[in-house]
């Protein structure tokens, strides 16, 4: 339970900030934790220390990286782990598009309209809802939306820094939230029905089978994030000297209402070229084999996409506006903004051959397999039994970071032991998704916290990871127990998760 006394909780995050700042330098971080999974999987791969998955009966055991082939593998695979390793190739490419877009003037002018247009109270719920929608575009809200939350909180007078917490809680706390139905939800309920056939072969999890949960869980996200952001991280983040990057104008002057109109036409032609590409049922962005666009081209291109178009749209607004005089001056922009990346890819470089080594030694999927074991040994009823899972969830999510991947190691062990006792696949999931969320926040190991300190830091160069955790502790800690407790009331008041999907299955209790 935190301090309700405002100058207990803040000196308590002072406290976890001085803490967590003493750790190394990020990157350094990640290189003492490859060193010490390294260790472990060799200590604990000699004193037999495995898991056996409760439905299929093999046996998952630590593997030794210290070991000649572990060592060959490590040889053979560094680069690729690097190459590979999502953040980096993602945030390299929206921060192309993305730098002409701010080079060339188009994003402060944007900003402005922004604050110009939105009343002063509502900025904050506009800043998380946009990052708890942006999920369903894969990765944007990282790469995009949270270090435009902090050039939005500049030109409204407040600290940068609050924005950032306030959309990395959005997109990151709030990921299992949504308004709509997204790729996540079809690959997490395909998942969910291979698991439940384990049990029942007929039974199907539809993708809406937590639609509804999902509104309501939306306006909670909205609401407790906001909250948070006013009363306890804006006071901890009060004062923040405003420089260049300020907006210094509440006005749009001629020539930038050209750019902006120019840029508007330019958007609504490439927004029909896209309905064009996507509501054929032969649309050449649909995925080719099933015509889906859930999982097609155009989700898994969706980043690219974006830098494109921003690129585009930041030439044509320079030109228009008079900024850009030369064809080559945005490639200015983009130079000037990958030239700031040098710190990330360097912390990106270590933290993929963590992970890496991580997955390799199968650590991860032994602590998942032991923790199901804990939870099924308490006998719960069904709603603490689910808010019991929602925590073990938080805590395995501090370790393995991929919702889906996580989610395809764990449900054919708690899909069918919760469906045998009554509970729905649909239940399960979702008690699943709101652990999976609330965490994210506050771990290190989240493929794109490096991502949070870097963008921290351009506004707090003594940021640390002990900032983050400190900063996004409270809002990890609140939407735990709200996300909870929403979730036993769904159960209490039997309400149906989505179309046709309640908590219980027929003959359940």
């Amino acid at each position: 339970m935190m301090p309700t006394n405002p100058m207990s909780l803040n000196k308590l995050l002072a406290l976890i900030e001085t803490a967590g700042n003493r750790l190394p330098n990020p990157a350094m971080l990640f290189v003492w934790l490859c060193i010490i999974v390294l260790a472990l999987s060799a200590l604990l791969s000699m004193a037999g220390f495995s898991a056996v998955n409760p439905v299929t009966g093999q046996t998952l055991e630590t593997v030794n990286l210290l070991s000649v082939a572990g060592l060959h593998r490590i040889l053979a695979d560094t680069v690729t782990n690097f190459t590979g390793f999502a953040p980096v190739g993602t945030v390299l490419i929206a921060i192309l598009g993305i730098g002409v877009a701010e080079h060339s003037g188009l994003i402060a002018v944007l900003l402005r309209v922004l604050i110009l247009k939105t009343p002063p109270q509502l900025l904050t719920y506009a800043v998380v809802l946009a990052g708890v929608l942006s999920s369903m575009a894969a990765d944007v809200g990282y790469v995009v939306l949270i270090p435009l939350a902090a050039l939005v909180f500049i030109g409204a007078g407040r600290h940068p820094v609050a924005g950032i917490a306030a959309a990395f809680a959005g997109v990151s706390g709030g990921y299992s939230a949504n308004l709509l139905i997204g790729p996540l939800d079809a690959l997490l309920a395909g998942i969910s029905t291979e698991a439940a056939g384990l049990v029942d072969a007929n039974y199907q999890v539809n993708a809406a089978g937590n639609y509804y949960f999902l509104i309501v869980s939306t306006v909670l996200v909205v609401i407790i994030c906001s909250w948070i952001t006013e009363k306890i991280t804006s006071k901890r983040f009060a004062d923040y000297q405003q420089g260049d990057d300020a907006p210094t104008t509440t006005t749009i002057l001629p020539a930038e209402r050209r750019g902006l109109w120019a840029v508007a036409v330019f958007s609504l032609v490439v927004v029909a070229a896209l309905l064009l590409c996507l509501v054929p049922t032969s649309g050449i962005l649909r995925d080719p084999q099933t015509g889906s666009i859930l999982r097609s081209p155009f989700i898994s291109g969706i980043v690219t996409l974006i830098s494109v178009y921003a690129a585009l749209a930041g030439i044509l607004y320079g030109r228009i506006s008079g900024r850009y005089r030369r064809s080559s001056e945005f490639v200015d922009g983009m130079e000037k903004h990958m030239a700031t990346m040098a710190a990330y890819l360097v912390l990106m470089f270590f933290a993929a051959q963590f992970v890496s080594y991580f997955n390799w030694s199968n650590l991860g999927g032994i602590i998942a397999i032991k923790g199901a074991e804990v939870l099924a040994e308490l006998q719960l009823h069904a709603g603490l039994l689910l808010v019991a899972f929602i925590l073990t969830m938080a805590f395995i999510n501090l370790f393995i970071g991929s919702a889906s991947a996580k989610w395809a190691l764990i449900a054919p062990i708690f899909v069918p032991m919760l469906l045998l006792s009554g509970i729905s696949p649909e239940a399960t999931q979702m008690a699943y998704r709101i652990g999976d969320s609330t965490t994210n926040i506050i771990t290190p190991l989240m493929p794109y916290f490096g991502v949070i300190v870097a963008f921290t830091r351009q506004y707090d160069k003594a940021a640390g990871l002990g900032t983050i955790i400190a900063m996004m502790l409270p809002y990890s800690i609140a939407l735990s127990l709200a996300w909870s407790a929403l979730l036993l009331l769904w159960v209490v008041l039997g309400l149906p998760l989505g179309p046709g999907a309640g908590i219980y299955v027929a003959g359940g209790p």
